[in-house]
């Protein structure tokens, strides 16, 4: 696995852990349904608050995976250090346990750089295995039954394997996009290695992290069309070239990273199985139960999570939440919360 962004800052050890909850790295986590808003607020709080961002969305992970993840471009992120995106390349593997370690070795990083570390993204299950501070299961891979289980996905579709795991597990399968087949078939692993449901298996410890969480949440009619959009935007900008260039770099079609929405589309519809119309009725389809079940990771009544509308004032008051979350101070000294301020130089 190629190394992550620069920071070679270790966390302390156990013996030399901080005894206080306030000695813990603070961490800013922005949440909400796909589609919301997240990564304009986090690039406007990055730049104001002297912010590092950490991806916590799984498909942004990979290289060459741009356009149908929606990734802020190159220029957004001009100034402000990014870590987890593009550090994996589509068939390398990126278990959770690692992203909890790498996102607390990270934010403790970024604190001792002084400045403010954010976490942010949609998958539920990456976020709250930090915040929460998961025991995540050890069982280790085993490859022989995982290439069956692929195998069998691979035959099946991922569906059909998805209504296997909703039949052993169905705590797990709630828990699991129905196209997910990597997470599917992991589920799968540990269940028959282990005699027992996955679900069972997840243990919540003690967060290595001092979290604010904020989210965007927008009535769902003005969501799904922002959702609508944004597809639309997607095959436009060249989603259908983008995941051609994957295949001719030698990637097989079949990849568990390529099961994401708008990737497997294109997939059939390069094999002539789709047409794009229909491709986009798909996406749309699969997107808005996707954001169905993000709504079970965060919930709107959930007292931890700070909700906000996007766009207008959102800013504002989430500056205003991280600042006192942080104790009150601004991150620099000469900062203006009402205005925009260029964006921190990359360190």
């Amino acid at each position: 696995m190629p190394p992550l962004a620069s920071n070679t800052s270790k966390m302390p050890s156990p013996d030399n852990a901080p005894p206080l909850e306030t000695a813990l790295p603070p961490l800013v986590v922005i949440i909400g349904p796909t589609g919301v808003g997240k990564t304009a607020l986090a690039l406007e709080l990055a730049a104001r608050l002297d912010g590092e961002i950490i991806s916590a969305d799984s498909r942004q992970f990979y290289r060459g995976m741009d356009i149908g993840t929606a990734k802020a471009t190159l220029g957004e992120r001009q100034g402000i250090p990014h870590h987890l995106i593009d550090f994996l390349n589509p068939d390398q593997p990126y278990s959770l346990a690692e992203f909890q370690a790498d996102v607390i070795r990270l934010a403790g990083g970024i604190t001792e750089r002084g400045r403010c570390a954010l976490l942010v993204g949609g998958t539920g299950q990456y976020v709250r295995a930090v915040t929460e501070g998961w025991i995540i299961p050890e069982q280790a891979a085993d490859p022989r039954l995982r290439l069956v289980l692929e195998k069998w996905g691979a035959e099946l579709g991922p569906r059909s394997l998805h209504a296997r795991l909703a039949i052993l597990d169905p705590e797990a399968a709630r828990n699991i996009e129905p196209d997910n087949l990597r997470r599917t078939v992991r589920a799968l692993e540990v269940t028959f290695l282990t005699g027992r449901p996955f679900s069972s298996q997840r243990q919540v410890g003690s967060p290595k992290c001092r979290a604010l969480l904020i989210g965007l949440i927008l009535p769902r009619p003005e969501l799904y069309a922002h959702i609508d959009a944004r597809i639309g935007q997607m095959l436009a900008g060249g989603l259908l070239d983008e995941m051609r260039s994957l295949l001719v770099a030698g990637y097989p079609a079949d990849l568990p990273a390529f099961s994401a929405i708008g990737y497997a589309e294109m997939v059939q519809v390069l094999a002539g199985s789709l047409t794009l119309e229909a491709a986009r009725m798909q996406m749309q389809k699969r997107t808005r139960t996707f954001v169905r079940q993000q709504a079970n990771w965060f919930k709107p009544d959930d007292p931890n999570i700070h909700w906000l509308s996007p766009g207008g004032e959102a800013a504002h008051e989430a500056i205003k939440l991280v600042e006192q979350f942080l104790g009150d101070a601004p991150t620099r000294e000469d900062h203006d919360p009402h205005k925009p301020r260029a964006a921190p130089k990359r360190v």
